[in-house]
């Protein structure tokens, strides 16, 4: 106790010393249990060190390490040394190499013909190449062009600058706010009814108007068979060599369009497609003349794609209006999600809920809002990262088509008398499609993982077997032999610093007694 001082007080900094004593005291007894908790587990001797090694280099499952330690002539140690190593060695480039091309994601394409008793039949739609009546022509000069607005958003219509920048078709917009294109085309597009469809026969039954779903392309009014909306309305077939034929009257006298927009031709355009997908006439639509018969042979083809990183498709891509994705489809989707979030509404062409976009929103929104994604590439396809990746499973149908007159000679006079019509109407209006199967198989196109992971896994345990003997065991024998002495060499350094540790704080009190004693 120091004179002046009241006892149990801290004054000055010999006092404060004197207040942390109780704190170094608990620090110097936590290190002590940490000291005594070690000490219960001591070190071997460098002794047992060396023992534990040997036993391990003559007991160990790796080939050729205990010839080094069991060999008494130096010359054969060296040369087994220089074994082992050089077999390391080539272990070790062999595993890389082997890693090297597993995270290549190679890939190995596997093409295989399936013979089955019934193939399912595909969705086709057609279209006239005359898109609009000629009546309503005459009373809407502008729907070509106020239609090529509208099919912007297929992506293929170009639009004729100098026309739809004119006065004429500004005013238009302007003062038929409550115009629908979408009725306007729907009432006064191309039909579907006995008089346009003459005949239909599918497998040797007959079919009709009733048995076609309407859809709107880039062609205005189309007419999909085989839609395949529900499983029961999905057709197959179970010969070669028959399936859909049909009869058109494409009633040139009632429908026209504009040649300067490329609309020149008349006949029937029309998609072969999967059920259930959006038919895609852009370098994939086919076309009959009038006056002709087209024969149509087709084939079955799938392709399954990988996911990335072994392929390019996304497996967990969907569609808001449909149950299967698609590229095409996809595509559409994008389109309708911009123009949605720029314009408030949706072309009645794109998939969605939201309000349907009237005249002057085609012209003064959708149509700049469509130009600046194809600009500036917001919805892209083909790969991973793209908006629209391709599908994990894509199916075609490859197509060859053949020409002949339709109808002949003697056949001309009997369809004139049973249609009521001349000889050079049947010519100028009928025409005839036929579409088959060539076989009753299928090609499927498949893409594999070239290694998997069992194989790599395989590849790996094999190099380990023919160049050290190894095993899976061994490996293990080996990561038990570094974690025990990896352990000690911990264990050893933590007794070290601990007696470090105790020897600072043990000055630091003696240095703290020694003024505590001086201040008094």
């Amino acid at each position: 106790m120091c004179l002046g001082v009241p006892e149990g007080s801290c004054l000055g900094k010999s006092g404060m010393e004197q207040c942390e004593k109780p704190t170094s005291h608990a620090e110097k007894g936590v290190l002590e249990k940490i000291k005594l908790y070690l000490l219960r587990k001591p070190l071997p001797s460098p002794t047992d060190q060396r023992k534990f090694g040997h036993d391990f280099a003559t007991s160990t499952s790796f080939h050729g390490v205990h010839n080094i330690v069991r060999n008494q002539s130096k010359i054969r140690k060296v040369i087994w040394l220089a074994v082992v190593l050089g077999s390391v060695s080539l272990l070790v480039w062999q595993i890389y190499s082997r890693l090297v091309n597993y995270f290549t994601w190679p890939i190995t394409t596997v093409v295989e013909v399936q013979y089955v008793e019934k193939i399912e039949f595909p969705a086709v739609t057609f279209c006239n190449l005359n898109r609009f009546k000629t009546d309503a022509v005459v009373r809407f000069g502008n729907i070509f062009y106020l239609w090529s607005i509208v099919s912007k958003v297929f992506g293929v219509q170009e639009i004729n600058a100098n026309f739809t920048d004119s006065q004429k078709v500004i005013d238009f917009v302007e003062t038929h706010q409550n115009f629908s294109i979408t009725e306007f085309v729907k009432n006064n597009g191309f039909f579907l009814n006995r008089s346009t469809l003459l005949a239909c026969d599918f497998f040797g039954m007959r079919c009709g108007p009733e048995d076609f779903k309407h859809i709107f392309t880039e062609y205005g009014n189309c007419f999909t068979f085989n839609h395949g909306e529900n499983i029961q309305e999905k057709k197959k077939v179970s010969v070669s060599g028959r399936g859909l034929n049909l009869v058109f009257d494409v009633h040139q006298e009632k429908f026209t369009d504009n040649p300067d927009l490329g609309f020149a031709d008349a006949g029937i355009v029309f998609a072969i497609h999967p059920p259930r997908r959006e038919p895609r006439f852009d370098g994939l639509g086919l076309s009959s003349p009038v006056g002709m018969h087209a024969r149509v042979t087709i084939r079955q083809l799938r392709t399954v794609h990988q996911e990335y990183p072994w392929g390019e498709c996304n497996p967990n891509m969907k569609l808001r209006g449909l149950d299967s994705y698609s590229t095409f489809g996809c595509l559409k989707e994008c389109r309708a999600r911009h123009i949605e979030r720029q314009c408030g509404c949706l072309p009645f062409t794109l998939p969605g809920n939201k309000i349907e976009c009237d005249l002057q929103k085609y012209y003064n929104c959708v149509s700049p809002v469509i130009e600046h994604i194809e600009l500036k590439a917001l919805c892209t396809m083909g790969t991973h990262n793209s908006s629209c990746p391709v599908s994990c499973e894509e199916t075609e149908y490859p197509a060859a088509i053949s020409y002949s007159t339709f109808p002949r000679q003697s056949a001309l006079k009997h369809l004139s008398r049973r249609l009521n019509q001349s000889e050079a109407y049947i010519r100028e209006n009928l025409v005839n499609i036929e579409i088959n199967y060539s076989d009753l198989n299928y090609e499927i196109t498949q893409q594999h993982k070239a290694v998997s992971v069992p194989e790599l896994l395989a590849d790996v345990g094999g190099q380990l077997g023919l160049f050290c003997g190894a095993s899976l065991i061994t490996i293990i024998e080996i990561i038990e032999y570094i974690f025990t002495n990896f352990y000690w060499v911990c264990i050893f350094f933590l007794l070290k610093i601990l007696k470090v540790t105790q020897w600072t704080l043990q000055s630091q009190n003696h240095s703290g007694n020694k003024n505590s004693i001086e201040e008094c």
